[in-house]
Formats: structure tokens, C-alpha cells, sequence
């Protein structure tokens, strides 16, 4: 997963012609630390359909706040420069693929 900053956000998500998505974290937090691993995994299965990306919610508070990630880990998913779900805490992969699939299944063509 790519780690970047509030300087590459733009063109790294919101100008990303594939679906990204967006893991605020922070070091200190084990939820995030738990989380790491599940999103690695799927990333390499994910056949570069979807964009992986993680924001240090610590360094980047003014884009956390932005986003109202007020709790960590926060996951978002974007589409063409857009919001289009997002979820709090640490949750399977399992269930992480089907919350993308099914905010993506409802993204209009």
C-alpha cells in the first residue's frame, strides 16, 4: 500500500481514473496495526481493480479533518473524485470486500 501525503492527494485519489481506497490510520493505534495486514492481502488479490492508499490521519490532520475522520481506522472509498462509502474500526476482509462491492454495484456508470 502506498502511504502518502496531503501533497499527493490530489492526484493519487481524487484525480485516480480506478476506484481507491483511502486507510487513515495512525501509528499507535492497534486496530490500525490489526488492519494492515488484511488490506496488504487483498491489495494483492485485488488484480489492480480497486487502488490502495493509506493517509497518517496524525501527520495529515488537516485532511483528516476534512474527511471528519474523527476515528481511527477510517476507511474511504473514492470514485471519480468522490466519497462514495466509508467505515469506522477494523473488520474482516471478508467484509470489507463485500462493504467496496456493494458502494461500487451502486456507483452509476
Amino acid at each position: 500500500m502506498k502511504n502518502i501525503t496531503s501533497a499527493e492527494f490530489n492526484s493519487e485519489v481524487l484525480a485516480s481514473k480506478q476506484p481507491v481506497l483511502v486507510d487513515f490510520y495512525t501509528d499507535g493505534c492497534p486496530p490500525c496495526r490489526a488492519l494492515a495486514p488484511v488490506l496488504q492481502e487483498w491489495e494483492q488479490e485485488s488484480a489492480n481493480n480497486l487502488k490502495f492508499i493509506k493517509v497518517d490521519a496524525a501527520a495529515e490532520v488537516d485532511l483528516a479533518v476534512s474527511y471528519g475522520v474523527s476515528a481511527v481506522p477510517a476507511l474511504f472509498l473514492f470514485v471519480n473524485g468522490k466519497v462514495v462509502a466509508q467505515t469506522l474500526g477494523f473488520k474482516s476482509k471478508n467484509a470489507l470486500k463485500q462493504w467496496a462491492e456493494e458502494a461500487l454495484r451502486s456507483v452509476p456508470a
